[in-house]
């Protein structure tokens, strides 16, 4: 048996800066991941604000000299009208440019950086129980059973202990499916901005909505989001994909030339939740504990603050120092998810849309909602954060 202090599920974002942040601090550390990387993973549009959490981890320089796609904002369209945010120009302080990655390179980029700090990572290391006690924890495995202080679950989709100790509940975001691939784009048009994400809406109805991510090899991420009741057509999810996007007028322009690989994916019901984050002894991170929605690629940014918070806290516990899990992980953290909510919630309801697409935008609102938009969800300065619905309730009343 091997003991450390912390034991960590999943090599993914929130699990490589969770191991790198408290291999820092001190702790000795196993993070273990029961996939071999490099793997595909879609959350590939970051938001700026992620950038802060990757200098706290000391990635940055690794992300910055990876050549990635440039990334300094959003765009929008719906039928004839196109608009953008520049996330350079927001209400909030700190990074106002990101990337677009292919999260495969970029995860694997991660943890080769925390592994090269001296963090101790495996694959195909696969948990399948643990036992708590007083005062550890065990974690079982055919690769070698682990003992810790402390245990941090970080397996995204895999959800580990939300399953394991029935901590799962149903999200009050209503089930959608999404339909997603990569494809050589052949873009030609001189317009078209690569620097930006493309949200496109559904030009009849606005709960079905696209994304186009481009990288910068020429490849781009497109997928389809909406309920199944709107999306399935009776096809294989390769032609479903194909006939949706090209119900799009902008995205069927912009993709007249493109190659479709064969290899297209779909998920259904991805939003998720728990009944709680943290308990005696582990914690739940990023994806592992509640997923919104893929709309505004709030994913990794939830990801890395709930990494961060939580090492932290961590830190304060294994060090016999004073600290309130609830205020300073759970409380602190849903600040920025429920702000996400709320306009997560605003967008499939049109109210979001119509703040969105409206041709009377006010400045200062705009820079606002770019802060957002860019991440920063947790700036309590900002009205649009810590009153979002009532921000969204007002503003719709001026579209």
């Amino acid at each position: 048996m091997i003991d450390v202090d912390i034991l960590i599920i999943g090599a993914g974002p929130s699990g490589s800066l969770v191991s790198a942040i408290l291999h820092k601090n001190g702790f000795s550390v196993k993070c273990v991941d029961k996939a071999k990387f490099p793997r595909f993973v879609i959350g590939e549009s970051l938001l700026p604000h992620c950038m802060t959490f990757l200098e706290e981890a000391g990635f940055l320089n690794a992300v910055l000299n990876a050549s990635y796609q440039y990334k300094n904002g959003a765009a929008f369209s719906f039928k004839d009208q196109y608009t953008y945010f520049d996330f350079c120009d927001k209400f909030s302080d700190g990074f106002g440019t990101t990337f677009q990655v292919k999260r495969a390179d970029f995860d694997k980029l991660l943890i080769d950086e925390a592994i090269k700090q001296g963090v101790n990572v495996e694959f195909d290391y696969k948990i399948d129980d643990v036992k708590f006690s007083e005062n550890f924890v065990i974690a079982y495995s055919k690769s070698g059973d682990i003992r810790a202080k402390f245990i941090v679950d970080a397996s995204g989709y895999g959800r580990f202990l939300p399953t394991l100790l029935n901590l799962e509940i149903k999200s009050n975001l209503s089930p959608k499916k999404a339909y997603f691939t990569h494809i050589f784009d052949n873009i030609s048009e001189p317009l078209y901005d690569r620097n930006k994400i493309l949200i496109t809406t559904h030009p009849e109805n606005r709960k079905i909505w696209y994304w186009l991510i481009p990288f910068s090899d020429g490849i781009s991420s497109i997928g389809v989001v909406g309920e199944d009741k709107f999306l399935n057509l009776n096809l294989d999810d390769r032609q479903t994909l194909i006939k949706h996007v090209y119900d799009a007028p902008i995205l069927k322009r912009l993709l007249n030339n493109a190659k479709w690989q064969q290899d297209v994916k779909s998920i259904k019901e991805y939003s998720k939740n728990v009944s709680k984050l943290y308990g005696d002894r582990f914690i739940l991170l990023g994806n592992a504990s509640e997923f919104l929605d893929p709309v505004f690629s709030s994913g990794v940014t939830i990801a890395f603050k709930s990494a961060s918070l939580a090492a932290k806290c961590i830190t304060k516990k294994l060090r016999n120092e004073n600290v309130d899990f609830k205020k300073e992980y759970e409380d602190e953290l849903m600040i920025g998810v429920d702000c996400f909510r709320s306009y997560v919630e605003g967008w499939y309801d049109g109210s979001f849309q119509d703040i969105i697409y409206t041709k009377n935008q006010n400045y200062e609102v705009k820079r606002k909602i770019s802060s957002i938009l860019a991440g920063y969800a947790w700036d309590k300065t900002n009205p649009f954060v810590v009153k979002s619905n009532e921000a969204l309730h007002a503003l719709r009343g001026y579209c």
